[in-house]
């Protein structure tokens, strides 16, 4: 069992990796991707950075400092975190126990920018079916998205609702396994519907009727996360956090973007500086 696991590997998980590294907690980072320093064609504003880098550069230049001091990471997906006795975080790779947590992968960006979607969310589009399920019992859902974390989603609904399938928005599926869903590859034109969803209109003109739709675009982010676990998020939708970077949760902590306030790595930096100290806190005061 590990003692922490990191779910992100940009600045803010990288950060509280350094700290808690010290304090003899041999922190797992598991990740997949880069996230928003993906997207950064230069850095000109960090301290110490006298050298223009590409986020993709600075990536690595921080994953490189964590391994050597000892840093271990695993290339995977996080579908999602349960809480039992301790967090069991389920990946694509399979289930890893952890007694503490920190979400650190950013915001998610991914959306299905269609008519009717914003219109219609609350009220037959969803984000999460840990937390929404219940509500389709005997009826019909689709999950949109084309990786792990749609089939993750699938499965969580698949119990409960009387026929589940999964829609990939026009991209090729990506599953690491076959799914045991209907999958349909068609593009997504708009959802229809007015005081409820009714149906999911393709590119070609077909409808598809539909009690309920669920994203999940991309992999999940760390708000999407948190909000299956049942920790509190704020009005926008970023994680709650305290000054230690603790939520709602005990032995669950978020920093960088999900968080909310400035989308920038010195922030992202420093709240995961204050999360290691905290989390390092955290396991000196169990042992005590």
């Amino acid at each position: 069992m590990e003692n922490l696991v990191i779910v992100g590997s940009g600045p803010a998980g990288i950060s509280a990796s350094l700290y808690t590294v010290r304090s003899n907690l041999s922190p797992l980072i598991i990740a997949k991707g880069m996230g928003g320093l993906e997207k950064a064609e230069k850095i000109d504003n960090f301290y110490g950075n006298e050298e223009e880098l590409t986020g993709a550069q600075l990536h690595e230049k921080g994953i490189r400092q964590a391994k050597k001091l000892g840093v271990r990471f695993l290339e995977t997906e996080v579908l999602g975190i349960r809480e039992e006795e301790n967090f069991i975080v389920m990946t694509s790779a399979g289930e890893i126990e952890t007694k503490a947590v920190l979400l650190a992968t950013g915001i998610k960006r991914a959306t299905l920018n269609v008519p009717g979607r914003k219109e219609l969310e609350g009220r037959g589009v969803s984000y999460c079916a840990v937390c929404d399920a219940f509500f389709y019992r005997q009826k019909k859902a689709v999950v949109i998205g084309n990786g792990d974390f749609a089939l993750h989603e699938a499965r969580v609904l698949k119990p409960l609702a009387r026929e589940v399938l999964i829609l990939t928005d026009g991209k090729q599926p990506a599953f690491s396994e076959s799914p045991e869903f209907s999958v349909d590859t068609r593009k997504i034109a708009s959802f229809e519907g007015e005081e409820r969803l009714k149906a999911v209109v393709f590119e070609d003109g077909q409808k598809m009727e539909t009690d309920g739709a669920f994203l999940a675009i991309g992999t999940a982010g760390s708000g999407e996360i948190a909000r299956q676990m049942g920790a509190q998020l704020t009005e926008k939708g970023h994680i709650k956090v305290n000054e230690k970077m603790e939520t709602t949760i005990q032995g669950l902590y978020a920093a960088g973007d999900c968080t909310g306030g400035m989308l920038q790595v010195a922030k992202a930096v420093y709240e995961g500086a204050a999360a290691g100290i905290a989390i390092s806190a955290f396991f000196r005061k169990k042992q005590e």
